[in-house]
């Protein structure tokens, strides 16, 4: 620092930039004074582990659960959550002792240090107002609050409690940044006069939904929940901008009735020092870098690849020179990327806490605020909450630069007058199928009840009369009763997303208990349960299924999705034969059409523009069109006598893997990286992986991979559904235009839509 010290105030064209930019790595590592608590200073450690609790059972919770479960000193002790089956799930999964369905019931019970808050932004502020005045320590994840006014107060109020108050500003702590970070305080790039950072990577909300949630509710939230990942580098390498150009476009409207942009291009500059940002949220390859760029050389950190790559010049020539660089380019490269690969086998075998980079950047910023606490440091600036003020006010900053047009926020839905009292029940409204089942019992003319867990604005375009939305989980009986209240009829299409056996047994099989049960109770004239032709064995020598050939006999070596939903049907066929539940199920085939994901799983396994697909790709598929199995379905519920029967929902055999991706090419204009592979690869594949996970004793480990299991997935039998047809009266679409168009065509409206 001292001989750099000497070489900028040589040069007079570079010194108020490069000695501000000096002047913060010298005090980078201590933060501002007024967020150090007041503790004492009698002993350097804590005689006992810090006891600790996660609010919000979200995406982001495992993470932060591994990372408090690889820091010294702490013990992770209770998790709360206000769906308290979620909580509880969360527990057993993570061994956790105590569960709260509020974080006041988890303070009052837990004698707690220090809480992690995992929840929406919207609710920073006024759940660590609560933790704060009980005398805890609060870590909150990205970004601090969502007005500088909160983070100001929480500022206040940790200083005044004398805790310690930190934001989980992950990406600072990712290898290749803290390499780059390295790099410049060491002076190798000298004087820095640019930095870009580009941040293309899909927000899939913005296309799937929860289209209700808080980041959606507003244009200018998506940069503050976004944002604090990308200003928080700025700040860091830059400072505070001193001018501040904002560009918006790709406007998109929502379901909900609030606008999203989805690209952000910022210019700014601070003296010398010029700041470009490029946020880019739409369908696309996913890159992140951060580009610096100095008197002496280059740095390029890729946050995706976890690489850091210098570039400066060498004594050489002109030729040589460039051969050198690109040399030692392809070296960093070759040494970085073998030492993510190895930080993530060694921690997947426990030898080394480390994992991927995402999850070892979490962990990284977790053991620092825990580091300082027990030291009775000062937090490291990265996840200070003084930064993290300095932060939000960036980002306000942004959004107002942005001149967004006003939009008026989106309003609750206005109670609608129903026509007449529901009859209809469906269950997992919100899902693909359920959509589209809706949408055709309301043109038969019923009133119905839609049933979702999340947001309800996927059925907004639907909304009249005859429809009334109702939140509820199904595993709550309570929820399950008050659906039911004056319902006939009852769909159910709900399915979870779920990981291990266990998980599936506790969000998908039992919930179909008790929802036989509940039918039961209410006395509904019938119940539809959707299953899946996933649950026959379809592989090789299948030959002809029709509806009432057994499921697969082996399907408790099969995958969880088929295996979950045999049993959700053996459960359910089961109170039909012994207490009379009026039951019907149904068995839809590799489903298609609007509404759809066109990268269909079914065909292979999509990978950007690389599709695997299973086997050759050279026999017909079980395809059906989404308005076909929806038709069925409400055919199930007007035909007398068919209780205990299960139908097979597909159209006669009309496309292959081959046909389909060749149509998905030519109507999306897309070129395709299409591998068929050898279900032999796939069940190798798997194998290795399981080896793995029985050495590192993954909780997962009880399930060998079968090789008739992947077989299964070529889909190589024929389907009889001519009792469907007889009895429902049912006539799937039979043509192979329609299914082009229908099935492909319409499938991919949304996605171009998203991508224009």
């Amino acid at each position: 620092m001292i001989s750099l010290t000497r070489f900028v105030t040589s040069i007079g064209d570079v010194i108020p930039g490069s000695l501000f930019l000096l002047n913060r790595f010298a005090n980078r590592r201590t933060g501002p004074v007024s967020t150090l608590p007041k503790m004492s200073q009698s002993s350097q450690f804590r005689s006992k582990n810090l006891r600790v609790g996660l609010v919000g059972t979200g995406y982001i919770a495992e993470f932060h659960a591994r990372a408090i479960r690889a820091a010294a000193n702490v013990d992770l002790v209770a998790v709360c959550d206000s769906n308290l089956l979620a909580a509880q799930a969360f527990a057993k999964a993570w061994t956790i002792p105590d569960v709260f369905q509020s974080l006041e019931m988890m303070l009052q019970n837990a004698r707690l240090d220090c809480v992690h808050l995992l929840v929406p932004p919207d609710l920073h502020h006024s759940l660590a107002k609560i933790a704060l005045n009980a005398g805890v320590h609060v870590f909150i994840e990205k970004p601090m609050c969502t007005s500088v006014s909160e983070a100001d107060e929480l500022l206040a109020l940790s200083v005044e409690r004398n805790l310690y108050l930190g934001v989980s500003h992950n990406f600072m702590f990712t290898s290749a940044y803290a390499r780059l970070r390295a790099v410049i305080e060491r002076g190798d790039l000298g004087p820095i006069d640019e930095i870009t950072l580009n941040y293309l990577f899909e927000l899939p909300q913005i296309r799937l939904g929860p289209f209700d949630s808080w980041m959606l509710r507003s244009p200018g939230n998506v940069i503050l929940e976004t944002g604090p990942h990308l200003l928080s580098i700025l700040l860091d390498l830059g400072g505070k901008p001193d001018s501040l150009n904002v560009i918006v476009d790709r406007e998109i409207s929502l379901p909900n009735g609030s606008t999203v942009f989805r690209r952000w291009r910022m210019r700014a500059a601070t003296k010398r020092i010029a700041m470009n940002l490029t946020l880019n949220m739409g369908p696309g390859f996913p890159h992140r870098t951060v580009f610096v760029r100095g008197l002496f050389g280059t740095a390029t950190a890729d946050l995706d690849a976890n690489t850091c790559i210098i570039d400066r010049r060498t004594p050489l020539d002109m030729d040589l020179d460039r051969y050198s660089r690109a040399a030692h380019f392809a070296r960093q490269l070759r040494v970085q990327s073998l030492r993510t690969l190895l930080d993530c086998l060694l921690g997947k075998f426990k030898v080394r806490g480390r994992g991927n980079p995402f999850q070892k950047s979490i962990t990284d910023s977790v053991s620092s605020f825990y580091n300082s606490i027990c030291a009775e440091d000062r937090l490291d600036i990265r996840i200070d909450a003084q930064r993290g003020r300095e932060i939000i006010s960036f980002c306000s900053d942004v959004v107002e630069a942005a001149a967004l047009p006003i939009t008026a926020p989106p309003q609750p839905a206005s109670p609608v007058t129903l026509a007449a009292p529901p009859s209809v029940l469906v269950v997992g409204a919100a899902g693909f199928i359920g959509r589209e089942l809706v949408r055709k019992l309301l043109a038969s003319g019923y009133c119905v009840r839609a049933m979702v867990r999340g947001t309800s604005s996927v059925l907004q375009d639907l909304a009249c009369d005859r429809l009334e939305i109702v939140r509820g989980d199904i595993r709550q009986r309570d929820d399950l009763l008050s659906a039911l209240s004056g319902i006939s009829f009852v769909y159910h299409l709900a399915h979870a997303q779920a990981k291990t056996w266990d998980e599936y047994l506790n969000k998908d099989v039992e919930p179909a208990r008790y929802v036989g049960e509940a039918c039961l109770a209410a006395g509904v004239k019938r119940l539809v349960y959707t299953g899946t032709i996933a649950s026959y064995f379809t592989g090789t020598g299948s030959g002809t299924i029709t509806d009432t050939c057994p499921l697969d006999p082996a399907i408790a070596k099969r995958d969880y999705y088929s295996r979950a939903k045999a049993a959700s049907e053996a459960i359910l066929l089961q109170m039909q034969r012994e207490s009379r539940l009026p039951l019907v199920i149904a068995r839809p085939g590799i489903v298609i059409g609007r509404g759809g994901n066109p990268f269909h799983w079914g065909v292979g396994r999509f990978s950007e523009n690389i599709c695997e697909v299973w086997g050759d790709g050279a026999h017909r598929l079980p395809f059906v069109l989404v308005q076909d199995v929806a038709d069925a379905l409400a055919r199930m519920i007007e035909v007398p006598d068919i209780e205990g029967n299960a139908y097979n929902l597909c159209d006669v055999p009309l496309l292959s893997a081959r046909d389909y991706l060749s149509e998905l090419q030519r109507l999306s204009s897309l070129r395709l990286d299409v591998r068929y592979r050898p279900m032999w690869q796939f069940y190798a594949a798997d194998l290795a992986k399981w080896v793995v996970k029985v050495l590192v004793k993954h909780p997962d480990r009880i399930r060998v991979p079968n090789y008739r299991d992947w077989d299964a997935r070529r889909h190589l039998a024929v389907f009889d559904c001519s009792r469907a047809c007889a009895d429902l009266g049912w006539r799937p679409v039979g043509a192979r235009d329609a299914m082009i168009k229908f099935g492909i065509d319409e499938a991919l409206s949304s996605w171009r839509s998203a991508v224009e």
